[in-house]
């Protein structure tokens, strides 16, 4: 019999929708009986993948997303289910990512009406009053399958507002009689309901653009996300080389722009200090960036003008946001880029490189001698910074890197030095944890690549490393993760600094945040999935441990876990 959960399943297929990440339970009979009758008819689904913790599953999903550029689904068990998807629904919400959450509902019957009526005790205490009220907020959409009849209409109309920008999450559900309930397949088409075609500059702004950024002495681009379409990198290399014009990475999430480039001017994160060459800029362009800049720190002069180009402009989901600006535009960066230098081609005249190139080039070069600096073999105990170096020697055109250092998030970005669009990549936003599942779906995604993740020593114990590496070894996703052994939590130091220089936190030699003695990090990957498994403390440690950890990853197919004790800043 076709049901509403064949016409689910069908549905997402038909949008190319290639993996779920299930974490199933009593709401989902007629979804596992819909799964096994396509399997013993050899009908295409998505292939499963089952998570046993909810929150990697969606990780999962959102890795895939980012590096494939197609959203996939998640399938967890009604509101317990929803509510341990936890900090990665805020991830995938706050950096745009398109992912389709669907979670099943208690059933509404219980006296045997309808296939699916209530059989068990559970599903008396799981029935809440408002399930989607429990993400509603991070959602862009959320919708009840009611009916068998319009099944694939819901979940297209689901996709295509998933990924349209803004992207993000949905969220859909429906009960046991609904998904037990026959249905008639479907003959429409995805291709109806395709996303919205990229926004592009007004003919007006884009004028205005191109007049302040030809007559700018120092004109600056800052950005955090454009390079989440790859093809947006070498358009903004043209653009900057032609108008001599530094790059500014704020809190990047993705790979941006060549560090190698000369106009790269690094990155800012939460260091205490003013940028200068923000300081110095006579126009700014932001560019895809949710926080350019943190006003009581670091930003633009006052008499700077400032244009904003975002899919996200007016940050909807962020009750206080504000960047002072001449103009702001809801446009596609990759679109917008493209409109820039083709009205520059059209120019009058040639287009001049800024006073401020020397500038930049001379910066740039002084930032590397730095960087080769702090890179440099350290004595008796392993830095950050020397580690990090020695991974990125191991970095060739197939390898990937996901950046959760926190703590050490400017540390790794700088000194992984990412000159290759798509190539490394954070969250994008701020629930830990996130790298361990989201480095499983990057790996699916991408089977061929090498896989990286370097996170602090608390995301990797947040990722529910138990559920990731027996993952990984059920579904042939080996990737390499380096953990940053520091001791515990840092960044809650920090931030206590920041307020109390002087307080009682800052004579404390006990605050709550060590994880003092340490738990076995790699081997508990071991223990989860047969993970190749090494604690290194001392600098010439370092390079024969990567090696054996990529053979392992490379070679045998396995994942590895390379526990590093760095030293804590």
């Amino acid at each position: 019999m076709y049901t509403a959960s064949h016409a689910l399943l069908d549905a997402l297929t038909q949008a190319g929708v290639s993996y779920i990440f299930g974490n199933f339970g009593s709401d989902h009979p007629a979804l596992l009986e819909a799964i096994s009758e396509a399997d013993a008819h050899g009908r295409p689904v998505p292939k499963i993948v089952t998570a046993p913790y909810e929150m990697v599953g969606l990780a999962a999903a959102g890795g895939y997303a980012q590096v494939s550029g197609r959203p996939q689904a998640v399938v967890v068990h009604v509101e317990c289910g929803t509510q341990s998807l936890a900090g990665a629904v805020h991830n995938v919400s706050r950096a745009r990512i398109p992912v389709l959450i669907f979670a099943g509902l208690s059933p509404f019957t219980q006296h045997g009406e309808a296939k699916g009526s209530r059989n068990e005790f559970i599903q008396w205490i799981q029935d809440v009053s408002d399930q989607r009220g429990i993400v509603r907020g991070y959602m862009k959409y959320d919708n009840e399958l009611r009916s068998p009849a319009n099944v694939e209409q819901i979940v297209w109309r689901s996709l295509q507002l998933a990924t349209s920008d803004p992207k993000g999450p949905v969220y859909l559900t429906g009960a046991r009689e609904v998904m037990e309930a026959r249905a008639k397949p479907h003959k429409g088409s995805p291709a109806a309901w395709r996303p919205l075609e990229p926004a592009a500059l007004s003919e007006d702004g884009l004028q205005a653009l191109v007049r302040d950024l030809r007559g700018a002495r120092r004109p600056l681009v800052v950005t955090s996300y454009m390079g989440r379409n790859p093809a947006a990198v070498p358009e903004l290399v043209r653009l900057c080389e032609r108008l001599g014009a530094g790059v500014l990475e704020s809190a990047p999430s993705y790979m941006n722009f060549p560090h190698d480039n000369p106009l790269y001017q690094g990155c800012q994160w939460n260091e205490p200090h003013q940028n200068e060459a923000l300081a110095e800029a006579d126009v700014v362009l932001v560019l895809d960036s949710d926080v350019p800049w943190i006003p009581t720190i670091s930003r633009p002069n006052r008499r700077a003008k400032v244009h904003h180009i975002d899919v996200d402009p007016l940050k909807q989901g962020m009750p206080l946001w504000g960047v002072e600006t001449v103009r702001s535009f809801q446009a596609d960066a990759f679109t917008a880029l493209r409109q820039l230098n083709a009205a520059l081609d059209r120019g009058p005249r040639a287009v001049k490189p800024s006073r401020g190139l020397a500038d930049y080039e001379a910066r740039h070069r002084r930032r590397r001698a730095a960087l080769a600096e702090a890179a440099a073999t350290p004595e008796g105990r392993i830095t950050t910074e020397f580690l990090v170096a020695a991974v990125r020697r191991h970095v060739d055109e197939q390898t990937i890197c996901l950046n959760e250092g926190i703590t050490n998030y400017t540390a790794v970005w700088e000194h992984l030095s990412p000159t290759r669009p798509g190539g490394a990549f954070t969250s994008g936003a701020g629930s830990l944890g996130w790298s361990g599942g989201a480095a499983l779906g990057v790996k699916l995604a991408r089977p061929e690549a090498t896989v990286i993740a370097i996170s602090g020593d608390g995301c990797f114990m947040f990722s529910v490393p138990s559920s990731v590496f027996w993952m990984a070894r059920r579904y042939d996703a080996p990737y390499l993760h380096i953990v940053l052994n520091n001791g515990g939590w840092r960044a809650p130091r920090f931030s206590a600094l920041a307020i109390h220089p002087d307080g009682y936190a800052s004579r404390s030699p006990d605050l709550p945040i060590s994880f003092e003695t340490p738990p076995d990090y790699s081997g508990i990957a071991a223990a989860a999935g047969g993970a190749w498994a090494r604690k290194i403390a001392r600098p010439e440690e370092v390079e024969p441990a990567l090696i054996e950890a990529l053979r392992a990853v490379r070679v045998e197919r396995r994942a590895a876990v390379l526990d590093v004790e760095v030293v804590a800043k």
